[in-house]
């Protein structure tokens, strides 16, 4: 079992001191000015554009991305890339599209968007609907797979890792978003700066390995030794169609993932809806910028793994169960560090957890206090009342998730594949509801149902069809493929993207016959002003785009 020297204990605590005294810091600079749970949820006002960017990168990489993504680059190579570099894209039209809409309506909740925009049956729905699934596949998925990662690089036993984590967290979040928001700005910093050495020890080791040295030419060998995990867009032959499915990674399903990710979720919404516009916009540009430097960090040296592994190296360490499991991929790395880095590598990785955690644990405080207990339960709680249920709320969804977490099964599929499966069982329904809501003022309430509940047994149903209906008939348009089982069946992303166009044409039919029965909608207020955009900010959105596009131009 590898162990931590005690030098890299000493690099970890101290990590673990700056972050919390900085967070008291701000929690007791900032508690005078707290005057409502809007602040304590929202932080409104307090933000800067670069606390924003931070934040947003900060909760969205975790676990599954260190660990889930270098298994998938392990796996598949590059085009595991795409769910970064198509976000840094999608980021930009958040930032142009949602935000506007968001911040001139006053909407600091998704369940409040639907509210307004629906009715409070739609609102109530969706919230209890997003807390089940921050609570047992989001918050879950990152404290096992933080934790398993944790274990594996430090000897610890992985409930005690678990409950560490959770403690750890617990303690920033409770500060409220202000101290969660700026203590990212130096979350990033740890993992950035880690994770890059991890990259560079990951390349210089291809390096050695072929009489050379150099990160540089770690790259070019890894590139040559391994062709097959440098191309962008598989065609349905490759063994990883099913999880990346040709073009649909471009123009399909993965879009949908992305855009309800980015823009109906209150997980990362949370961090741009307390400011005005042009720091909300500032914040998103700055984190799509971040979004095109993570590959580089996290499926990088899950490729040179691969390169190592078919070299001879790491059989051993790659093993579980008698089969090798991509997940280990970054760990083995991380256990080649020199004393001192790798307790540097072992920060980032616990501040990209630990991070995420915070992140997620309070938007489940932000949904269940004010859209549940606000709402239903107690409607005349005053603000310190509020605060103090979002406290309980925080500690309460992480004693849970330590506890069910091990039950789930998380690590058998592959964490990262595991997240992004289970999530896209509503994704498409919940942004049908988001988008024709934003922009189609006949949309009516029983639509947005429809796509709400219809969108989720339609998820199921596309799942389950193979066992009854032989889908063998879809192969050669790529639509369905045979599984280890031989059995044909949709890829994820796709059954994303139709299960996506059958809600909005529901939603379009009935919208349409209830409007002409008389059924009134509640419109938000849009105007053509509201998506003007700075001439600094459409610079970056046009460096941003144009970065990806000659990203996938090279390694289609």
């Amino acid at each position: 079992m590898q162990t931590l020297a005690k030098q890299d204990y000493i690099v970890f605590f101290l990590y673990f001191i700056i972050i919390v005294g900085y967070g008291f810091w701000i929690y007791k600079r900032k508690k005078k000015a707290e005057s409502s749970s809007k602040d304590y949820f929202l932080a409104e006002g307090s933000l800067t554009w670069w606390a924003i960017g931070a934040s947003l990168i900060a909760s969205n990489i975790s676990a599954e991305q260190f660990i889930g993504t270098s298994g998938s680059g392990f796996k598949m190579g590059l085009a595991i890339a795409t769910y970064e570099w198509m976000a840094a894209v999608t980021l930009i039209i958040v930032a142009i599209f949602f935000m506007p809409v968001y911040l001139k309506n006053k909407i600091f909740t998704m369940p409040q968007y639907l509210n307004k925009r629906y009715n409070s049956n739609v609102a109530m729905i969706m919230a209890v609907f997003w807390l089940l699934l921050y609570v047992f596949v989001n918050l879950t998925s990152i404290l096992y797979l933080g934790a398993l990662a944790i274990s594996s690089i430090s000897g610890l036993n992985l409930t005690l890792c678990m409950v560490f984590l959770a403690f750890f967290a617990v303690m920033i979040t409770l500060g409220g978003m202000k101290v969660i928001g700026y203590t990212d700005v130096i979350q990033v910093f740890f993992l950035i700066l880690g994770g890059l050495i991890t990259t560079y020890l990951a390349l210089n080791l291809v390096s050695k390995e072929f009489g050379t040295e150099g990160v540089i030419n770690g790259f070019n060998l890894m590139t040559t030794h391994a062709n097959d995990h440098f191309h962008m867009i598989f065609d349905k032959t490759n063994p990883n169609y099913m999880d990346l499915p040709g073009l649909s990674v471009l123009i399909g399903g993965m879009l949908i993932i992305n855009l309800n990710y980015w823009g109906c979720n209150q997980y990362i919404t949370q961090r741009a809806l307390g400011a005005d516009l042009k720091t909300a916009r500032g914040g998103i540009l700055f984190a799509a910028f971040l979004k095109l430097l993570m590959p580089i960090i996290v499926v990088l040296p899950g490729i040179a793994a691969y390169v190592l592994y078919q070299n001879g190296h790491f059989h051993a360490e790659m093993l579980q169960d008698g089969s090798v499991n991509p997940d280990r991929a970054y760990p083995t790395l991380l256990n080649l560090l020199p004393v001192g880095l790798k307790g540097l590598s072992f920060a980032a990785l616990t501040a990209a957890i630990v991070a995420s955690l915070a992140g997620k644990a309070n938007s489940i405080a932000t949904i269940f206090t004010l859209d549940v207990y606000k709402t239903k339960l107690n409607v005349e709680a005053d603000e310190k009342k509020l605060v103090n249920v979002g406290k309980l709320a925080i500690v309460a969804a992480m004693l849970i998730a330590v506890i069910v977490a091990p039950f789930l099964g998380i690590d058998k599929k592959g964490g990262f594949q595991f997240i992004q499966e289970y999530t896209g069982f509503v994704s498409p329904g919940v942004f049908a509801m988001f988008i024709l809501g934003f922009f189609w003022k006949k949309t009516t309430s029983n639509a947005a149902l429809f796509a709400t509940i219809g969108g989720f047994i339609l998820s199921i149903t596309f799942k389950f069809m193979p066992h009854f209906v032989d889908l063998h008939f879809l192969y050669d348009s790529g639509f369905a493929i045979a599984n280890s089982n031989g059995i044909y069946e949709i890829p994820f992303i796709d059954r994303m993207g139709f299960v996506f166009a059958i809600c909005v044409i529901g939603m379009f039919l009935i919208s349409i016959y209830e409007t002409k029965k008389g059924v009134q909608t509640n419109g938000l207020e849009i105007d053509k002003s509201m998506f003007k955009m700075s001439t600094s900010f459409t610079v970056g959105a046009i460096i941003v785009v144009g970065v990806v596009a000659a990203l996938y131009t090279i390694f289609w």
